[in-house]
């Protein structure tokens, strides 16, 4: 489940374009509202790609599904998105960039932020020959009782 997306007010999509600015990104209308729908409020978002569809589509936004999926795609590029994978069928896209680990609610398919301060490694594995390590992602998957 999404969290409830921003309205395209015209303080949203000057957020969105600001956002969008300091990565140096092309803004583009459907990129400008995407954007807005975003972080227009100011608040992290997990979303799916799906769900920002939907919301674009209800704030009556003409763009398609693949749009809305290149342009998440376009933002994590950017940096201004982390994606979260989930399991082989569901990521979902983080507004907050920041190292932090995460609960998925099995039940409900929904992401949420879990506190960063309790979860501890003591040590990660050396990367292949080659490689470097570039993120650690945290999921703690939850199921009610």
């Amino acid at each position: 489940m999404d969290q409830g997306f921003a309205s395209l007010t015209d303080t949203a999509l000057s957020n969105g374009a600001t956002w969008l600015s300091h990565a140096k990104v092309r803004p583009t209308r459907q990129r400008m509202s995407l954007a807005a729908l975003l972080v227009g409020d100011g608040r992290n978002r997990h979303v799916t790609a799906e769900g920002l569809f939907l919301a674009a589509k209800s704030s009556g936004e003409s763009v398609s599904l693949a749009t809305v999926y290149n342009t998440l795609k376009a933002f994590c590029d950017a940096g201004l998105m982390n994606e979260i994978t989930v399991d082989a069928t569901r990521s979902y896209f983080d507004t907050c960039v920041e190292d932090h680990p995460h609960y998925f609610w099995e039940g409900t398919q929904e992401l949420t932020d879990a506190p960063s301060g309790e979860v501890a490694f003591s040590r990660l594995p050396d990367p292949p020959e080659g490689a470097e390590i570039t993120r650690v992602d945290v999921i703690i998957r939850l199921r009610r009782r």
